[in-house]
């Protein structure tokens, strides 16, 4: 039997007399029972190019990884799956603009929003489209984020008998673009402006210290509780695609405006809790590292961040009172861990002068879970 796609099972030549399967929808969920259902059978799957990039292959692996396909998924058989590749789209449509591909960012939109697209001036971007509308909407994000004088291509049906380049796109297509614009830093300490904010944020200063306290490794999950106008949580996620994080507020208007703020800045998948901590960590999944920006003289809510953690997970807390100082200076004698106070003076004019303005000095409480 073969499965996949209605349009792909429609291209099979009239003497593949296997019985066809088209894919259910949603695609994903439905996955392991069908899988299952024909355990018994040979299973052909169809792809278009590469299936093992950002194909059905890479979904049929984590599955397989996780025990739901392949030898060790129940009732399953003692084989695993063959993979048999084509050239991706990405290599076509590298070929076809001439590009040398590992100087090229792949980024896909299938399952993500257009605002998740980070730009920088001179990069190549090669943008796997969820449909016709990406291209329309890719050039309007570029417009509205001062990139409005990038070079953009569509390329459509690349490896079928309609390919082309330009002209109205196709539902299969992919968009090129050469970035001009602004230069956007990847370093921690965006400038205060980059944010909308109520003055409920982490100043620039403070947060590249805090951020290089924190130290984001790919992969990890951090809880921002606390989390004001979310610059912690967005430029923990913005130091690499695999960094994960989860921003907690009690104010819906915060709230809010951290949604805001993520789809600006380029990370639209950070998550967001309205709720007052401790209470709203309870059914949040288990972090990595953990900040308190605030709430830190809120009762247990140190304690349930640090029970949270695993063993060797890292808490950061910033403290600006000297009740919020207290607490942390407390958890120091308890835990160990470093202290450090950071003072901050920027200059501003005075009179016909300029003078340095003070900023309130903030203490940054650090520690590893024994």
């Amino acid at each position: 039997m073969v499965m996949g796609s209605r349009r792909q099972l429609d291209l099979l030549p009239p003497d593949v007399t296997a019985e066809r399967v088209p894919w259910p929808s949603p695609l994903v969920p439905a996955l392991p029972g069908l899988l299952a259902a024909y355990r018994d059978r040979e299973v052909a799957v169809l792809a278009s190019g590469d299936p093992m990039f950002h194909g059905i292959g890479s979904t049929l692996a984590r599955l397989r990884d996780l025990g739901v396909v392949g030898p060790g998924a129940a009732g399953a058989s003692d084989v695993d799956f063959e993979v048999i590749p084509h050239p991706s789209s990405v290599s076509l449509a590298a070929a076809r603009l001439g590009w040398p591909l590992a100087e090229v960012d792949v980024v896909s939109l299938v399952n993500a929003p257009v605002s998740s697209l980070r730009l920088n001036p001179g990069r190549r971007l090669l943008i796997l489209s969820a449909g016709a509308r990406t291209p329309a909407e890719v050039a309007a994000l570029l417009d509205e984020r001062g990139f409005g004088g990038s070079d953009i291509s569509v390329l459509s049906d690349l490896g079928g008998v309609g390919e082309r380049v330009g002209g109205d796109p196709s539902a299969l297509n992919i968009v090129a673009v050469t970035c001009r614009g602004p230069a956007t830093s990847i370093v921690p300490g965006l400038t205060d402006d980059s944010y909308i904010s109520d003055g409920q944020l982490t100043k620039r200063e403070v947060r590249a210290v805090t951020l290089a306290t924190l130290g984001p490794a790919p992969g990890e999950l951090l809880w921002d509780v606390g989390a004001g106008s979310g610059s912690i949580a967005i430029e923990w996620m913005r130091a690499h695609p695999a960094c994960r994080a989860v921003a907690v507020e009690a104010d819906p208007a915060r709230a809010a405006t951290i949604e805001t703020n993520a789809a600006r800045l380029g990370v639209p998948g950070l998550t967001i809790v309205t709720g007052t901590a401790p209470a709203a960590l309870t059914s949040l999944p288990a972090p990595d590292v953990v900040f308190i920006g605030g709430g830190v003289t809120t009762d247990g809510l140190v304690e349930a961040c640090l029970a949270a953690l695993p063993a060797g997970g890292r808490l950061v807390a910033n403290a600006v009172t000297l009740e919020s100082e207290a607490v942390l200076t407390g958890w120091h004698g308890k835990l160990g861990g470093e202290l450090t106070r950071v003072a901050v003076q920027r200059s501003k004019p005075v009179g016909g002068f300029t003078g340095w303005h003070t900023m309130m000095p903030v203490t940054i409480y650090a520690v590893v879970k024994p």
